[in-house]
């Protein structure tokens, strides 16, 4: 007896499956398991270290193939790269009730350590536990979207968390020598980016130690180097503005 395979049918293992409804019909790409989660939060960047085959299925588990047709009309192109980053992106990923809710516990622990690591109590600068953070995510029932990146979360998370808790991003500390000529005009100009002065010398040219929100860093940095044209210079002292010490905040 012959056993006959269609040759539009393709056969996949251990797969992961992400699916996109677009133009009144189902997508579906093959994905490793656990690399569709590191590809949305930019831990990995080679797509074929995520797809099984750069095929675009109809339905993966009947190894039916889209039509090329199919494909143009919905996505505007028949470049199979472009359409299966698309459905990466944006598409759904098809996993078990289990599967689903362990990811999503593990998405939540993971925001939880960024929001510990990144945040502090601005009246006494200690850092919250993880333990801390999620008991306050789960008063304000922060509800997890496993499409999005968990650093996006965590910044989410820490807009919310500020109506609940004393807490904000811990300041950098930062030292910036500018040339004398540009001293005075460009602190001017940095003074709305800057939250605190811990020391200022100004001879022959500007020194300055201060303290300022992470997500102010890059304007400042190229507002230094375009005013001065190279000739100004920055270093950051820490990362993180907290109180000497292992106490945390429980």
């Amino acid at each position: 007896m012959s056993i006959f395979t269609p040759t539009n049918q393709i056969r996949l293992t251990n797969v992961a499956v992400v699916r996109m409804k677009k133009g009144g019909k189902r997508f579906e790409i093959a994905c490793y398991k656990n690399k569709v989660m590191s590809w949305r939060s930019g831990a990995e960047k080679d797509l074929d270290e995520v797809l099984q085959t750069n095929t675009v299925f109809v339905n993966v588990s009947k190894g039916q193939v889209a039509k090329k047709e199919d494909l143009s009309n919905a996505f505007g192109t028949d470049d199979l790269t472009e359409i299966c980053k698309q459905i990466l992106s944006k598409g759904e990923l098809q996993v078990s009730d289990k599967e689903r809710q362990s990811q999503l516990e593990q998405m939540f622990r993971d925001i939880a350590t960024i929001v510990a690591e990144k945040c502090v109590n601005p009246e006494t600068k200690r850092p919250y536990t993880v333990n801390l953070i999620e008991r306050a995510m789960k008063d304000i029932h922060f509800s997890v979207k496993a499409n999005k990146s968990t650093k996006q979360q965590a910044l989410e998370v820490i807009k919310q968390l500020k109506e609940s808790i004393q807490i904000q991003r811990a300041h950098m500390r930062l030292r910036f020598v500018l040339p004398a000529k540009d001293g005075k005009r460009l602190k001017e100009k940095l003074k709305p980016l800057i939250k605190a002065v811990e020391n200022e010398d100004f001879d022959d040219q500007l020194e300055m130690v201060c303290l300022i929100d992470p997500g102010c860093f890059r304007d400042i940095d190229e507002l230094i180097r375009c005013e001065t044209k190279g000739k100004g210079t920055l270093e950051v002292l820490s990362l993180k503005d907290v109180e000497e010490g292992d106490e945390k905040l429980e």
